[in-house]
C-alpha cells in the first residue's frame, strides 16, 4: 500500500490496544512474545482472535471407584503414605484415597521436601488431571493441579487449549490470552456493526461479550463452531471482509468508467475468422462484458469457465470490441508460458480483425523493450499481453481502456486494483478456469460480477475416464504404447519430482527413465524446478509433436496446450483433489478426437477415495464436480492451500458457516448502498471492525473514490 494509503487509513484510537504488540503484556517478556508470534501472531488482536483449539472440562467429578481410564476428573481426596523412590530413575508416588476406594499419585524427577509440603500426610486435597489404569489400579501421572480445598475457586472449570509452538506451554498461552482480553476489555466499545433486527433474530451475544465468553467459556458448547459465540464472531469476520469487497465493488461502479462504443465490425470480424460458432455460454458472457463496457460505470467482472470451455475465445471478442472502440487492451497472466500461449492464441483469434498482439515479459531486454515500450505508450499496440511485467512503474500506455487477468486466483484485489491504475476508469476482466462453488467465489470475488461459461464448444468428445489400481500398470504402458503408435500423444503426471525414501509414491524423475527406456527419446520430462525457459521449450516441443509423451508433475494443470494429445495417465490420483483432477484432465479433450483419463490408484481406497474418483468418472462438469469435492473434503484442501487464493479465516470455519457468507454478502451491500460513506453510527462501527480484520483498504478505495 502507498503512502497517501496508509495516510488515509489511519486506524481510530479505539483499536490501540488491539494492536499493541504482545510484549506490552504483564509477564511477557522477549522470548515468550517471540513464541507467541509463531503461534498466534505479534500483536494483542491476534491473541485475542485466535479462538480455542479444545477444551480441558474439570466438572466431571467421580468418586475414586466410579473413575474410567483416560477421564479428565476431579478428586477430593485425604492424603496417605508418600513412598519415595529408591533409585534415581523411579517416580515418587503417594497414596491417596476417598470413601470408595484408593489411587496412587506419580511424579518423576520429584523432590521429596517440596512433595511432602504440598501434600502433607493426613490433609485433604483436591487433585485434578488424567485417570490412568496402571497394574490394575487406577493413578494420575503428574496431576494438572493440587490445591488445598479452601484454594478450590483457583481451579478452573472449564480451560480452554491454544495452538503451541516451541517455548509456548498451554499455561503461558492461557495466560497471555486472558491478559490481552483484560486490556481490550478495559478499552473503548467498538460500537455495534450489525443490523440490531438480524443480531436479535440470531439471539448473539454483542461482540465484547462474545469475545468473552470465546476465552472464558461457561459451558464447553460456547467454543463448538455452532455456537452463537463462534456464529457471532465467524459472522464478524466474514462482514468484514465482505464489506470491504464492497466497498470496492461501490468504489469501482461509482468511479465512472468510459463508456465505449463500436459498431461491431471488429467482433464480427472475429466471428467470420473463428473455426467454431460461440457456444451459448460464451454469447451470453459477451454479452454481458459489452454492456458493462458501454455503460457510463467501471467493469469489474469476473469470467469463470469450466475447464476448454473456451474463455480466451471470449476475451478475444472484448479485446476486438475494446480495440474498435479506440483504447488498449492489457492482459495480465501468472507465468510466461501461459502468456505466450496467450499471445499465439489472440494473434489468430484477431488477425482477421487486423489487430496487433504483442507480448512482454521479464525475459525482454534490450532494444526489443524499448520498441515494445514504445509501441505500448504510442497506441501501435493494441492487446499487450504480460506477466507482472505489466505492473512495473515504466509500463506506459497511450489509451488503457481494458485490463484482463487470468488465473485471478493467483493474483489479489490490491494487484488487480494496481494495474488497472495504469489508465484513466479502466475496464476489469478477470477470468480463471477453476470452477468454484458459488459460496466460496464470494470470498474472493465478492467484488466483481460474476459470468460463467458452463458449455463446451461443439465438436468436443466427451472424455472417457477410467479408474484402474496401479497393480495393472504393465497393461497401461502398453496402452499407451498402441497410442503413440496410432499416432496420439500422451501426458503422463506423477505426484513427485524424484524418488523419496519417505515414500513409495512414484516420481516423474522414475517414471521418465523408465518409459525412455522403452519409447527411446521420444519421451519429455516437465517438472517445477525446470527454469521458466526450459518449461516453456519443452511444453512447445510437446506441441508440436517432437515428444509422444511428457511426464510430469502437476505443473501442466495451468498453460500446457497440445491438441493432439488425447490421453492422460494420473498416478496415485488418490493423492489429488477433485478440482485439481479436473484441471489435469482438462489438457486432452481438446479437438475432436476421442480422448481418455486414466486414474491410477494405490490400494486400498478409503470410502472417501472412491467416492471420489467415482464422481471424476461419471461426470466433466468442473462445478458440479467443485461442489462435491467441498462436501468430500473441505475448503482447506479444495484447491490446494498454494493454488487456491481463499482468503485464510480465523475464526470462520467455511464448511461450517457458509450459510452465513451469503448473508454477509448480502448485509455488506445493502449497508455500503445505504451509506457508502460509513457516516451513521452503524458505518462508524464497522470501520472499526475493517480495521480490527485488516480489511482497511476498503476505506482507502471508498475515500479514494
Amino acid at each position: 500500500m502507498s503512502r497517501a494509503s496508509q495516510k488515509l487509513t489511519s486506524r481510530p484510537g479505539d483499536l490501540n490496544a488491539y494492536f499493541a504488540d504482545v510484549q506490552t503484556l504483564n509477564g511477557v517478556g522477549e522470548k515468550v512474545g517471540d513464541a507467541l508470534t509463531r503461534a498466534m501472531g505479534p500483536r494483542i488482536r491476534d491473541l485475542v482472535l485466535t479462538p480455542p483449539s479444545g477444551l480441558i472440562d474439570r466438572t466431571h467429578r467421580p468418586t475414586i471407584a466410579g473413575a474410567r481410564e483416560g477421564d479428565i476428573a476431579t478428586f477430593e481426596v485425604t492424603v496417605g503414605r508418600h513412598i519415595a523412590p529408591n533409585a534415581r530413575n523411579r517416580p515418587y508416588r503417594v497414596r491417596v484415597f476417598d470413601d470408595t476406594g484408593d489411587m496412587t499419585l506419580t511424579w518423576f524427577k520429584a523432590y521429596p521436601q517440596s512433595m511432602e509440603k504440598m501434600m502433607p500426610e493426613g490433609s485433604r486435597r483436591i487433585i485434578s488431571g488424567k485417570c490412568e489404569v496402571f497394574n490394575a489400579e487406577l493413578q494420575m501421572t503428574h496431576p494438572d493441579y493440587v490445591l488445598a480445598p479452601e484454594k478450590a475457586q483457583e481451579l478452573p472449570e472449564l480451560e480452554t487449549l491454544y495452538p503451541l509452538t516451541a517455548g509456548l506451554g498451554q499455561k503461558m498461552a492461557r495466560k497471555s490470552i486472558n491478559s490481552a482480553l483484560d486490556k481490550v476489555l478495559a478499552g473503548p466499545e467498538l460500537g455495534n456493526w450489525l443490523d440490531p433486527t438480524f443480531q436479535a433474530r440470531q439471539d448473539w451475544p454483542d461482540y465484547r461479550q462474545a469475545l468473552t465468553l470465546l476465552h472464558r467459556p461457561e459451558h464447553p458448547v460456547d467454543i463448538n463452531d455452532d455456537s452463537p459465540v463462534r456464529r457471532r464472531l465467524a459472522y464478524d469476520e466474514l462482514f468484514a471482509k465482505q464489506l470491504a469487497m464492497a466497498l470496492v465493488r461501490e468504489r469501482n461502479r461509482g468511479a465512472g468508467g468510459q463508456s465505449l462504443s463500436a459498431k461491431g465490425d471488429y467482433v464480427r470480424d472475429v466471428l467470420g475468422g473463428a473455426p467454431f460458432p460461440p457456444t451459448g455460454a460464451q454469447a451470453r458472457a459477451f454479452e454481458e462484458i459489452k454492456a458493462d463496457m458501454m455503460s457510463p460505470n467501471r467493469m469489474s467482472r469476473l469470467l469463470q469457465g469450466d475447464v476448454g470451455a473456451g474463455k480466451t475465445f471470449v476475451a478475444a471478442l472484448a479485446c476486438a470490441f475494446a480495440a474498435e472502440a479506440g483504447v488498449q487492451v492489457a492482459l495480465m497472466a501468472p507465468t510466461e508460458i501461459l502468456a505466450r500461449q496467450h499471445v499465439e492464441t489472440l494473434k489468430q483469434f484477431l488477425e482477421p480483425a487486423g489487430l496487433t498482439v504483442e507480448g512482454v515479459t521479464g525475459r525482454d531486454k534490450g532494444r526489443a523493450r524499448d520498441a515494445l515500450a514504445t509501441g505500448m505508450a504510442e497506441g501501435y499496440i493494441d492487446v499487450i499481453v504480460g506477466t507482472h511485467a505489466l505492473f512495473q512503474d515504466k509500463a506506459a500506455f497511450k489509451n488503457l481502456g481494458l485490463v484482463i487477468i487470468d488465473e485471478q486466483h493467483r493474483f489479489g484485489v490490491r494487484d488487480r486494483l494496481r494495474l488497472t491504475e495504469k489508465g484513466e476508469a479502466t475496464d476489469l476482466l478477470v477470468m480463471t478456469a477453476t470452477p468454484i462453488p458459488r459460496t466460496l467465489a464470494l470470498t474472493s470475488y465478492g467484488d466483481l460480477d460474476i459470468s460463467i461459461l458452463d458449455e463446451k464448444p461443439a465438436g468436443r468428445v466427451p472424455i472417457e475416464t477410467a479408474i484402474l489400481p496401479l497393480a495393472r500398470l504393465d497393461g497401461v504402458i502398453d496402452a499407451v504404447g498402441r497410442a503413440v503408435k496410432d499416432g496420439n500423444q500422451v501426458y503422463w503426471v506423477c505426484p513427485l519430482v524424484e524418488d523419496s525414501e519417505l515414500t513409495n509414491l512414484s516420481s516423474v524423475e522414475d517414471r521418465h527413465r523408465q518409459l525412455t527406456a522403452m519409447f527411446g527419446d521420444r519421451v519429455g520430462l516437465l517438472h517445477g524446478r525446470l527454469s521458466p525457459q526450459e518449461k516453456e521449450n519443452i511444453s512447445l516441443q510437446f506441441k508440436a509433436g517432437q515428444f509422444d509423451i511428457l511426464v510430469a508433475t502437476t505443473v501442466i494443470e495451468v498453460g500446457v496446450d497440445a491438441p493432439n494429445a488425447t490421453i492422460i495417465v494420473i498416478e496415485h490420483a488418490e493423492r489429488f483433489g477433485l478440482a485439481q483432477l479436473h484441471q489435469l484432465r482438462g489438457r486432452v479433450g481438446r479437438s475432436d478426437k476421442k480422448s481418455s483419463c486414466l486414474l491410477l490408484y494405490q490400494g486400498p481406497l478409503s470410502v472417501n477415495g472412491k467416492a471420489r474418483l467415482e464422481i471424476m468418472r461419471q461426470t466433466e462438469d468442473g462445478f458440479l464436480i467443485a461442489e462435491k469435492d467441498w462436501e468430500l473434503r473441505g475448503s482447506g484442501d479444495l484447491l490446494g492451500a498454494a493454488q487456491s487464493g481463499l482468503p485464510k479465516f480465523t475464526l470462520a470455519n467455511l464448511d461450517k458457516h457458509k450459510d452465513l457468507l451469503e448473508t454477509a454478502t448480502q448485509d455488506a451491500r445493502l449497508l455500503v448502498q445505504m451509506d457508502p460513506g460509513l457516516t451513521t453510527q452503524r458505518g462508524l462501527a464497522a470501520r472499526n471492525l475493517l480495521y480490527l480484520f485488516e480489511q482497511d483498504y476498503g476505506i482507502a478505495m471508498m475515500r479514494a473514490g
